[in-house]
């Protein structure tokens, strides 16, 4: 495993690559001014236009911390046959956040296999560190349309969170000699097509609330 992403220091290496990716995207700029952080003016329209996906009487949001055994890309799916089998009709929006270690469910197989998500993020396969998505399709439970990439063609809406692509990615980029911005720029390529970068994990499941979905915990470290 990558030293810096082992588990007994993940939570303090993952602490300190956060707080110099804040400076580097200037986190403090987001911050409220007096009454400017009462009223809504969404800086980014395509991004407020996303969120505007979020539709129906049933909303909820997954807040997907971790890998959590691919689970993440199971309970939505699970929620909208239920939801929509109870209630028809009445419409139902799944939206899947994916931060932190949950980032790991956002990317392709090419992303997965040059920079070794498995081991960074400790996800194996059999014994080994998986070496593609193990979560983009899920196969096995009786269930259709299991799996990230399987939930984004339901229609159901998945965002990664930038903050997280900036530090895992500079992490890679370290370790590996590269340079952060060139890999950051490939990871955000290699995004499972559909999944929409938000700026930051908490803030958009923060944002999903406010526009009236129901918060989730969809396992995985806090």
């Amino acid at each position: 495993m990558l030293d810096e992403f082992s588990s007994s220091t993940q939570r303090r290496g993952f602490i300190g690559r956060l707080a110099a990716a804040a400076m580097g995207i200037g986190v403090a700029s987001l911050a409220p001014k007096g009454v400017e952080a009462e009223v809504s003016r969404a800086a980014d329209p395509q991004l407020e236009a996303w969120f505007g996906k979020l539709t129906g009487k049933h909303r909820v949001v997954f807040d997907a911390s971790g890998a959590n055994g691919g689970l993440p890309g199971i309970w939505p799916r699970v929620y909208l046959l239920t939801t929509e089998a109870t209630y028809p009709g009445e419409g139902a929006t799944a939206m899947v956040i994916l931060r932190h270690q949950g980032l790991a469910l956002a990317f392709q197989d090419s992303v997965w296999s040059k920079y070794s998500l498995g081991e960074m993020f400790n996800i194996k396969s059999g014994d080994a560190p998986a070496t593609k998505n193990p979560y983009a399709t899920i196969t096995g439970p009786p269930l259709p349309s299991l799996g990230i990439a399987e939930l984004l063609k339901t229609g159901s809406l998945i965002g990664a969170c930038d903050v997280a692509i900036t530090v895992y990615s500079s992490g890679a980029a370290t370790k590996m000699g590269m340079d952060p911005a060139a890999v950051k720029k490939e990871w955000i390529a290699g995004l499972l097509p559909g999944i929409q970068v938000v700026p930051s994990g908490v803030m958009a499941v923060a944002r999903a609330q406010e526009l009236g979905a129901r918060y989730v915990f969809a396992g995985g470290s806090q």
